[in-house]
C-alpha cells in the first residue's frame, strides 16, 4: 500500500485533527495511511457517523421497554403493535445538503430514511416531515423552502409513500441553515426483522442497486462542518435521488427477505459503500473484504477513495448465505437491478478494500465504529439564558384589541395552515390514511388488523433557547398529546437533535440539558426511545440556529374506526376544556410575532398531570365519547378553539375562565394567548360531556364544559366578557392564504 503524504491542510480537507490523526496512526500498528484509509476514517469519525461529541449523552435516553423489539444500533428501531406484528421507524436529517442544493438535498433525505426501513424487512407505510427555515420574507428563504417541499413530494409521491403530516417552524436564525427531518414508518412482522450483520466466513458480500458515481463524495464530513460563505461550491457533495430506482430495490430486498438467504442487510448511506461494510462487520464480530473494481460504476477513472465515499442513492450491501448466491441474483435480476459480487466475510475482524486485488485500506472494523473517539466535551450556562428569560409584560405594546391579535396570530407562518405545502404530498396512496394532513396527528391502518398508528413530530425551538432541559420536556409532551388527541397511547419515540457548533460551551450546555429533559420527560411518560439522529455544526457564519430536538412519537390506536381530529363535527356539540390555564406568555407565539421578541422562561411542566390528561384523551377517544380533540399549543386556546372551526363551516361560543393575578390590562392575551402546556379542547354530543367530565376527574384532569359549536362565528369570552367575535371564514381565511399569499407576491405559487 502506498502511504499518503500527510499534511496538516490534508488533515483539515478531512476534518481529522492532529490528534485524531494521531490515533489512526496507534491504530493502524504505527504506519501511515493511505489516502483511502484516511478518507475512509474521516468519514466514519465525523460527528454525522461516529456521535464523538453526542454519545456521552444519548447513553443516558431511556431506549428499553415491554414493546421495544429493537432499540439504538440498528438501522432503525421497531415495537410491538400487536397480532405478531412491529412498527419500524426513524427519523433523520439532511440539513446541509438541502441549504445547498434544496430540491436533492430534500429528495435523497426522504430516499435513505425509505432504505433505512425496508433495511429492516419492514415495508413502508407512511413519512412525515419536520421542517424549518427562516423568515419568509426573504427571497432566498421561499425559493429554499420552495425546492425542499418539491423534493420531498417529487420523491415520496414517486415511490408510492404517503405523507401524512409533520409541522413546519419559522424563524431568522433558520436563513442559511434550515432543518430538514423526515420519518418514515413501516409495518414487518415482529419475528421476521432483518438486521445490518455480516457474519459466516466465506459468504458472498454483494453490491446491488444503482452504479456509483461521484456524487455525495464526503457528504458525511459536509454534516459536520458549519456553513460560510463558500458553502455554494459543496454541492458536487450533495447526492442525487432516483426514487423509481429506489421503488424497484425495495420490492427486491422485500422479495429477498422472504427467502431465508440473508445473514443482513444495510443501506449505504452517509459514507457509503465505507459504513456499511465496517458497520455489517463489526455488528457481526466479523471482517469484510471487497474489491472496489467490481462495484458497478457509472462514471469512469473512479478511484477506490471515490468509490468507497460516494454516497450515491439507492444502493444496498448485502451477505448472502453460502450456496443460496444464485436465487438472491434471480431475485434481483427479476426487478432488472445489479446484484454483483464484490467480496466475502472472513474471520480477522478487518474491513479490507482491495483494487484489482491490490490492498489499498485494511483497517480493523472496531476501530472505525466501537473504537471511534468520543468526546466528553465541556459545557456551561451560556451568558444569554438568564437575561432571555427575564420577561415583563408590562414592558410590552399596550395590546391590541384580543380579535384583531387572533387574526395576526393565525396569520403568522409558524401557526397558518400549511396547506400550501401539504397539498404538494400524495397523502392517499396506498389507502392506509385514515387523517389527513392538516387535521391533526397522522393516523395510518394497520391492514389486516383493526388497529391503527398515530404519528406526530414536534419541538418548539423558542422553548428549547429559553430552557434546553424544559423546553426537550415539551416538545415530548406536545409529540405525545397530538398522538393521545387522536386516540393513540403513546408507544415508541425517535429523536433528532438539531444543533450548533459542539464544540462551543454554549451550544453543548443546550444539547446536553435538551437530552436530559427529553430522557426524564420520556422515562416519565413511558416512552422508550428507539433510535434516531444527531445533526451538529448547524451554523451559518458563526451564528447557530435555534437549538431543534425534534422528537417523532407512536400511538397506538386499538379500533382504528374511533379515531379522532381536531375538526369539531356537530352543530350543538358541548365544547370541554381540559387542563390548567395559568396564562404563560414566556417564548409564546404572541410574544414572538407581536412583540418580536423571544423571551421568557417557557411554560411549566407537571408530567405526572401531562400523563394523567393523555390517559384521559385516549380513553375517551377510544370510548367514542368525543367527536373532535385537539391540543393547545402555539397561540394558546384562542387560536386553538379557531383551528377546530376551520375546515368544518361551524362557529364556536366559548367563555373562557381568566387567568388570575393578570398583569394589568392583559387578562385576555394571557388568558386566550397563554401557552401552558397540558392543555387541550374537545368536543361531544351533550348526552356524553358528563362521561368526559366524570373520566377526567378520577384522573385529577381540570375539566370543564366551556361552551358550545354552533353558529358560523367564533365568540370567546374571558370570564363573561367578550373578547372575541369574527366570523370564521374571515378567521379561516387569514389562516389559510397567509403562506400562500408569501408566494404569490413574490412570483412563486
Amino acid at each position: 500500500m502506498t502511504a499518503a503524504t500527510i499534511s496538516d491542510a490534508l488533515l483539515d480537507r478531512h476534518g481529522v485533527t492532529r490528534d485524531e490523526y494521531d490515533r489512526i496512526v496507534q491504530m493502524l500498528g504505527g504506519r501511515t495511511p493511505t489516502l483511502t484509509e484516511l478518507g475512509i476514517f474521516s468519514v466514519m469519525w465525523s460527528e454525522h457517523c461516529s456521535y464523538k461529541s453526542s454519545r456521552v449523552h444519548l447513553r443516558t435516553l431511556p431506549t428499553t421497554g415491554p414493546r421495544v423489539l429493537q432499540g439504538p444500533g440498528e438501522n432503525a428501531g421497531a415495537v410491538d403493535i400487536g397480532d405478531g406484528l412491529a412498527a419500524v421507524f426513524k427519523i433523520e436529517s439532511h440539513n446541509h445538503p438541502s441549504f445547498i442544493e434544496p430540491y436533492q438535498g430534500a429528495a435523497t433525505g426522504v430516499g435513505g430514511i425509505i432504505r433505512d426501513i425496508f433495511t429492516m424487512g419492514a415495508r413502508p407505510i407512511a413519512l412525515l416531515n419536520s421542517l424549518r427555515f427562516g423568515s419568509l420574507d426573504e427571497p432566498l428563504v421561499r425559493r429554499t423552502m420552495a425546492g425542499v417541499v418539491a423534493g420531498i413530494a417529487g420523491y415520496g409521491n414517486s415511490i408510492g409513500i404517503a405523507t401524512v403530516g409533520g409541522e413546519i417552524g419559522f424563524d431568522e436564525t433558520y436563513t442559511g441553515n434550515p432543518l430538514v427531518n423526515v420519518f418514515c414508518l413501516g409495518i414487518a412482522r415482529a419475528d421476521e426483522i432483518v438486521k445490518g450483520v455480516a457474519s459466516g466466513v466465506g459468504n458472498a458480500v454483494y453490491y446491488v442497486g444503482a452504479k456509483t458515481g461521484r456524487d455525495g463524495i464526503h457528504g458525511a464530513t459536509m454534516a459536520s462542518a458549519e456553513f460560510d460563505d463558500k458553502s455554494a461550491e459543496k454541492r458536487p457533495a450533495v447526492q442525487v435521488g432516483d426514487p423509481f430506482m429506489e421503488k424497484l430495490l425495495l420490492e427486491a430486498c422485500l422479495e429477498v427477505m422472504k427467502t431465508d438467504a440473508l445473514i443482513g442487510i444495510q443501506d449505504m448511506g452517509a459514507a457509503g459503500l465505507t459504513c456499511s461494510t465496517c458497520e455489517m462487520g463489526s455488528r457481526g464480530g466479523a471482517g469484510v473484504e471487497i474489491d472496489v473494481s467490481l462495484v458497478p460504476q457509472r462514471e469512469t477513472g473512479m478511484t477506490p477513495y471515490e468509490i468507497m465515499l460516494s454516497e450515491s442513492q439507492e444502493r444496498m450491501l448485502l451477505v448472502a448465505k453460502r450456496g443460496r448466491e444464485a436465487e438472491v441474483e434471480r431475485i434481483f435480476e427479476k426487478w432488472d437491478l445489479h446484484a454483483v459480487r464484490i467480496g466475502q466475510v472472513t474471520a480477522d475482524g478487518i474491513l479490507r478494500v482491495k483494487d484489482r486485488g491490490t490492498v489499498v485500506a485494511e483497517i480493523p472494523n472496531r476501530a472505525l465504529t466501537d473504537e471511534a473517539p468520543v468526546y466528553n466535551r465541556p459545557f456551561a450556562d451560556p451568558a444569554y439564558v438568564v437575561e432571555a428569560q427575564r420577561l415583563s409584560l408590562a414592558d410590552l405594546p399596550k395590546p391590541a384589541a384580543a380579535a384583531e391579535v387572533l387574526l395576526q396570530l393565525l396569520a403568522a407562518p409558524g401557526v397558518a395552515s400549511k396547506r400550501w405545502v401539504y397539498r404538494q404530498y400524495d397523502h392517499m396512496v396506498r389507502t392506509n390514511t385514515l387523517v389527513l394532513p392538516g387535521m391533526g396527528a397522522g393516523v395510518v391502518r394497520v391492514k389486516g388488523t383493526n388497529r391503527a398508528l398515530a404519528l406526530s413530530t414536534d419541538c418548539n425551538g423558542r422553548f428549547v433557547y429559553l430552557d434546553p432541559y424544559r423546553g426537550a420536556q415539551l416538545a415530548v409532551a406536545e409529540a405525545s398529546r397530538n398522538v393521545a388527541c387522536a386516540g393513540g397511547e403513546p408507544i415508541g419515540a425517535t429523536n433528532c437533535l438539531n444543533f450548533g457548533n459542539p464544540q462551543k460551551s454554549d451550544i453543548m450546555w443546550q444539547f446536553a440539558r435538551a437530552v436530559a429533559g427529553m430522557g426524564d420527560a420520556c422515562r416519565t411518560l413511558g416512552i422508550p426511545i428507539t433510535g434516531g439522529n444527531v445533526s451538529l455544526y448547524n451554523e451559518t457564519d458563526g451564528r447557530a440556529v435555534l437549538p431543534t430536538p425534534v422528537i417523532g412519537v407512536v400511538g397506538l390506536v386499538e379500533d382504528a374506526s374511533r379515531v379522532v381530529g381536531r375538526v369539531f363535527r356537530a352543530d350543538g356539540d358541548v365544547v370541554i376544556l381540559l387542563g390548567e390555564n395559568r396564562g404563560e406568555m414566556g417564548g409564546s407565539e404572541y410574544v414572538k410575532t407581536i412583540c418580536g421578541m423571544v423571551r421568557g422562561a417557557p411554560p411549566a411542566l407537571d408530567l405526572a398531570a401531562e400523563a394523567a390528561l393523555q390517559r384521559v384523551l385516549v380513553e375517551v377517544a377510544q370510548a367514542g365519547l368525543v367527536a373532535s380533540s385537539h391540543d393547545c399549543a402555539e397561540g394558546g386556546v384562542a387560536v386553538t378553539l379557531a383551528e377546530c372551526c376551520f375546515d368544518s363551516g361551524l362557529g364556536v361560543e366559548v367563555d373562557v375562565p381568566g387567568v388570575p393575578e393578570s398583569a394589568a390590562g392583559f387578562a385576555s392575551v394571557e388568558t386566550l394567548f397563554g401557552e401552558s402546556a397540558s392543555r387541550a379542547v374537545v368536543s361531544a354530543p351533550p348526552a356524553q360531556a358528563q362521561e368526559v367530565l366524570a373520566r377526567a376527574a378520577r384522573e385529577g384532569v381540570p375539566a370543564r364544559v366551556a361552551g358550545r359549536v354552533g353558529g358560523t362565528r367564533i365568540r370567546l369570552s374571558v370570564g363573561g366578557q367578550v373578547a372575541v367575535d369574527v366570523a370564521v371564514a374571515d378567521a379561516e381565511a387569514a389562516w389559510t392564504t397567509a403562506i400562500p399569499r408569501r408566494f404569490e407576491r413574490n412570483g412563486q405559487s
